[in-house]
């Protein structure tokens, strides 16, 4: 039933010079203004010329305890948001649904956050109603769906196993996400529905914070999660579940957890924005240097993050997987933070396509006009100019093309039609 999951290549273009030049040679100003694909006018020209100095010096940006908050932290931690005049102060949220109400009443600034949970906001479905911005993406990959051991012991070992339990053995079967609109949620049911099992009819979902999820699972509440890391590999260390499957299976590389923040305060603070964009794709960069990994693990799992063994952590950073049923293997498909700038750019395809999700779970009672809210939300033009300071290559195209875990090629060019076309739906 499942088949391989393949993506196309993006061709990468390198952006304009960086800040430094800009700064240097203000004669060249109106040049540098086209080279970002920016329009005339006064702003443009005065952050052109230099004056580009933060509104904002301290910014408080939210995270859950999870590896893919490394970005953010080790922006903060290395000292590299020092470099473009502003100070980050990671702030560890309980759940994303203490994240979405703090960035929506203001007491964060931003957020490393859920892709899904961005959109949700923006629509008014999953809490209230709020005009959001999609700064970048922080990292692809890395995720998983953990099954209790329980049910290995009844001879599940994948989806299709899974499925012929619950066809065979009726009755209520409990799966957890993090957050209803989020990507985990997005991944656990595009999973099930591929394996034939309807996440909304066949069997129930809670909503679960990510560091409750092992325990919650040690007590019996749920037969299987999804949830980022180190929270699969926590399981197996403490022998309680399996995993199933990596999300990197489902979709190679996926887009995950992305830096948000309201419409607010990204048009009331541009430099501020596209100062903590610098500050954390540098860091994303540094982050993707495989010898600094360990470093970037030990310094993590420390109690003001993610507060847990460095070796959970690191080993599956390190592309290091072990199911916890027997099989080991090397991922090259690991957790990405930056991927020569591929990890990044917040194309309005992956945008998109949680909205077909949503659409297809039923969150979303009527098709939205998919394009515009994408390009409503995801940042491109801000994300290009923080970019060209540091040389980072972005996509020539907003769009990028994959097929799924069954089978199917979504490429963004009629989410309606794509939305409407899976069997297993709401």
């Amino acid at each position: 039933m499942n088949k391989k999951t393949t993506e196309t290549s993006t061709t990468l273009t390198p952006e304009s010079p960086s800040r430094r030049s800009f700064i240097k040679n203000g004669g060249l100003l109106l040049g540098a203004g086209a080279a970002l694909g920016l329009a005339p006018g006064l702003s443009h020209y005065a952050w052109a010329a230099g004056s580009d100095a933060p509104e904002k010096t301290e910014v408080k940006i939210g995270f859950i305890p999870l590896t893919d908050c490394a970005s953010v932290v080790m922006a903060a931690e290395l000292g590299l948001d020092k470099k473009y005049g502003i100070k980050i102060v990671p702030t560890k949220e309980a759940s994303w649904a203490a994240v979405r109400d703090k960035l929506i009443n203001g007491e964060l600034d931003a957020a490393h956050v859920l892709y899904g949970l961005i959109y949700g906001v923006q629509l008014g479905i999953g809490g209230p109603k709020k005009d959001m911005a999609l700064l970048m993406t922080l990292n692809n990959n890395g995720q998983a769906i953990t099954l209790a051991n329980k049910l290995h012991e009844k001879g599940v070992s994948d989806g299709a196993g899974l499925a012929k339990l619950i066809k065979d053995e009726p009755r209520e079967y409990t799966f957890a996400q993090t957050f209803p609109t989020g990507t985990h949620a997005m991944w656990l049911y595009y999973w099930l529905g591929a394996n034939g099992i309807n996440p909304v009819k066949d069997v129930k979902t809670i909503t679960v914070p990510p560091p409750q999820m092992v325990a919650n699972m040690r007590v019996g509440n749920m037969d299987g999660y999804c949830v980022g890391e180190p929270w699969n590999a926590r399981a197996i260390a403490d022998k309680i579940g399996f995993t199933a499957v990596t999300t990197q299976e489902i979709w190679k590389d996926h887009p995950e957890k992305v830096l948000g923040s309201t419409l607010e305060f990204a048009q009331k603070y541009p430099n501020t924005a596209r100062a903590v964009i610098m500050a954390v794709l540098e860091a994303s960069m540094y982050i993707d240097e495989m010898k600094n990994r360990e470093k970037v693990a030990i310094t993590i799992a420390g109690k003001p993050y993610v507060n847990t063994t460095a070796q959970v952590i690191q080993g599956r950073m390190l592309g290091d997987y072990d199911n916890g049923i027997g099989k080991k293997w090397k991922d090259d498909n690991y957790m990405k933070f930056y991927n020569e700038g591929r990890v990044n750019f917040p194309y309005l395809s992956d945008g998109m396509w949680f909205l077909t999700q949503h659409k297809r779970w039923g969150l979303l009672k009527e098709d939205p006009d998919y394009l515009a809210v994408a390009k409503q939300v995801n940042q491109i033009e801000l994300y290009k100019q923080a970019a060209s300071q540091l040389k980072v290559p972005v996509p020539a195209d907003p769009f990028r093309s994959t097929t799924l875990i069954d089978g199917v090629k979504w490429d963004g060019k009629d989410p309606k039609a794509y939305a409407a076309s899976f069997q297993v739906r709401a």
